[in-house]
């Protein structure tokens, strides 16, 4: 995927003036991600540029093509200048002031429940009410009163915060709003509704309104009419990132998402937005890392794109090829703190503790009071065992951020590490109210009731962190062992398979995205502890067939991959690993993170011998005796003496196979 000279050309115009329109609306995150992608675009031939350039005046400096609106801004000038600078000196009320002053906003305000009835009654009864008329709102122009009514949501935000009490304090609810929502809320759909035409459509605009009131509508939990504006705003001006954004955060399952992308421009920006949005809903495809790949082609040093690329990996559990991109990341923009949160879950993961050290060094003497460095310090303080001090920048994250949701998410495993259950609790409540697709905050919720025995809830939290991470053993592991100890083995039985099946599904996603070597030998491999459980549940089901073809399934996981593949489950052993994907009750990470410990040997060579593989051939001993067959019950006794496991019993077992042996001996002459 490349672009040719006059293509990159116009792509650049795009983005410089994508970065001056939204500076100048103070949508400063919008900006710096526009001006990164830009920098990212290879250096153009000066004979490509010569050829486009000409005599033209650059874009930047066009006049607005609207000529009311440019007229508007022209004579607002002095006044849009001043409340600009207001806003980047943070003084968000007195932004808003220049504006709409505070009589004119309690002029308006007042008046909205005349509004709301207009709203309701037909075209006639709306174009009689003398609310929605030329003289309701100023007659500013589209990006005065943005910035005005972005301040006052600013505003609303600061005071929001002065209000809240400290993290996890006795009044620490989350229950404190914005209280300028509602106002803004009232004059953008007073804006609109005085722009309507009798048709029912609205002129062109510049479609930064259409975001704003899309923002404020999904701060009010109307997530649907928030949809319907946001995909508005990307038509009118799809080069706002903060734009999609939003629209990441409203998509909660991969149909929705789907659904979505059919009503979207078809442009470069939605191939950004569908690549980012796909990795934040945890999905592992080739055709995903292939539509990363020909991003990076047009922008081969984009900090963004790269950091997908690596989530990408850590997704689908290649940590060593998601520490390898991060590293790349670092190398390119050693300044950069955006998603470093990541790269030190990782390297936790990975028990990389000089390298933490390291990054946590780095971004205390970057910026030692941005949440992302909060994060990886108090990351480095959990890798250390020191748990009250890993809580404590976790708690200095959220100060500085409430909506950081690696630092709620990972406050609650210390809370767990430090065997406060109700703070652990809250802490994953609080994750979850911030993104409700964190597997991670379900899952420990899980793991979280499961510590107090109280099953039903951990088997209902498991459940949605599985449904977001469908093809993650350990979610499935979890489920199951969840019904196990809730007596409902044949469920249990289910969920495990499943479990076994999402392993082979991430090992093939490894190795057809990354092209990974080990994934390909780990394809046929299987966890023994899980197959250890599903056989266990069948002996309480006294099936005995299956239960013994798990149990030489799980000891051959000592040998590898062939030798499992050679003594798998045989048709009559029960339901064949597909039929798992049918559990009935199924909906809709652990505390270490994503490292999978299934105890395959990382050359695809087989485990060795694990407790659960010497449970197994404990019960096969304990079986071959009641089948009367002393030879394999007596090899099997005596490899168990080897082990080192049971070894007591063993022997005891070996002593009576011999004398049965030497008893069938005697019979026989």
């Amino acid at each position: 995927m490349g672009l040719s000279a006059k293509d990159s050309v116009q792509l650049k115009e795009t983005l410089q003036i994508a970065v001056v329109k939204c500076s100048e609306r103070c949508l400063y995150q919008s900006a710096k991600w526009a001006a990164e992608l830009l920098d990212s675009l290879p250096d153009l031939d000066v004979d490509a540029l010569s050829e486009t350039a000409g005599d033209q005046l650059h874009p930047i400096f066009a006049p607005n093509h609207d000529p009311a609106e440019a007229e508007r801004e022209a004579q607002e000038l002095g006044q849009y200048l001043l409340a600009k600078s207001y806003f980047d000196c943070k003084e968000f009320e007195r932004c808003a002031a220049v504006f709409l002053p505070e009589p004119l906003l309690a002029s308006l305000l007042g008046a909205a429940p005349n509004e709301t009835q207009a709203s309701k009654g037909k075209g006639k009864a709306k174009a009689s009410s003398g609310f929605v008329s030329e003289s309701a709102l100023p007659n500013i122009s589209q990006k005065s009163l943005f910035l005005a009514l972005y301040a006052k949501v600013m505003a609303g935000e600061k005071h929001k915060d002065e209000d809240t009490e400290m993290i996890m304090g006795p009044q620490d609810s989350g229950a404190v709003i914005n209280k300028q929502l509602v106002a803004v809320s009232r004059i953008l759909s007073m804006w609109f509704a005085q722009r309507k035409d009798d048709e029912g459509d609205y002129p062109a605009s510049q479609g930064f309104l259409e975001y704003l009131y899309g923002m404020v509508l999904a701060k009010e939990k109307n997530d649907n009419l928030a949809l319907e504006y946001l995909m508005q705003s990307v038509h009118l001006f799809p080069w706002n990132w903060g734009s999609w954004l939003e629209i990441t955060n409203l998509i909660s399952r991969v149909e929705q998402l789907t659904k979505v992308a059919r009503h979207l421009p078809q442009n470069i920006m939605s191939f950004i937005f569908h690549a980012n949005a796909a990795v934040s809903l945890y999905q592992q495809n080739p055709e995903l890392a292939s539509s990363l790949n020909d991003l990076l082609s047009i922008f081969p040093t984009s900090s963004f794109l790269l950091t997908c690329k690596a989530l990408l990996c850590y997704h689908s559990k290649d940590l060593f090829a998601a520490e390898q991109e991060f590293n790349k990341v670092l190398a390119l923009h050693p300044q950069r703190l955006d998603s470093l949160d990541h790269y030190s879950n990782i390297l936790y993961v990975l028990n990389r503790r000089p390298k933490l050290a390291f990054l946590a060094h780095l971004c205390s003497n970057i910026d030692k009071f941005r949440p992302e460095s909060c994060v990886v310090i108090g990351n480095y303080y959990s890798l250390l065992s020191l748990h009250e001090k890993a809580v404590q920048y976790f708690r200095r994250a959220l100060t500085l951020d409430r909506s950081c949701l690696s630092a709620w998410t990972l406050m609650g495993h210390e809370y767990v590490e430090l065997k406060n259950t109700h703070a652990a609790i809250e802490s994953y409540r609080r994750a979850v109210d911030v993104n409700r697709r964190d597997y991670r905050a379900w899952y420990g919720l899980g793991q979280t009731y499961e510590v107090l025995e109280m099953h039903s809830y951990a088997l209902w939290y498991y459940k949605k962190a599985a449904g977001l991470r469908p093809w993650d053993s350990k979610m499935w592991q979890a489920v199951g062992s969840c019904l196990q100890k809730m007596g409902r083995d044949r469920d249990g039985i289910k969920a495990l398979k499943r479990a076994l099946l999402a392993d082979s599904y991430y090992d093939s996603t490894a190795a057809a995205s990354f092209s990974s070597a080990g994934a390909v030998d780990r394809m046929s491999q299987m966890d023994p502890e899980v197959l250890l459980q599903i056989a266990s549940m069948h002996d309480r089901l006294d099936e005995e067939d299956e239960a013994k073809a798990y149990m030489e399934l799980c000891l051959a996981q000592e040998e590898g991959a062939a030798n499992a593949e050679e003594t798998g489950p045989s048709s009559g052993s029960g339901l064949p690993l597909g039929e798992s994907m049918a559990l009935n009750d199924s909906p809709g990470s652990d505390a270490g993170g994503d490292g999978g410990d299934g105890g395959v040997g990382p050359d695809g060579s087989g485990t060795g011998v694990t407790f659960a593989t010497s449970k197994a051939r404990m019960w096969l001993a304990k079986y071959a005796m009641r089948a009367e067959d002393y030879d394999t019950a007596n090899r099997l006794a005596m490899e168990l003496c080897q082990d080192g496991v049971e070894v007591e019993e063993a022997k005891a077992l070996m002593r009576e196979a011999r004398s049965r042996m030497e008893l069938a001996d005697m019979v026989e002459h």
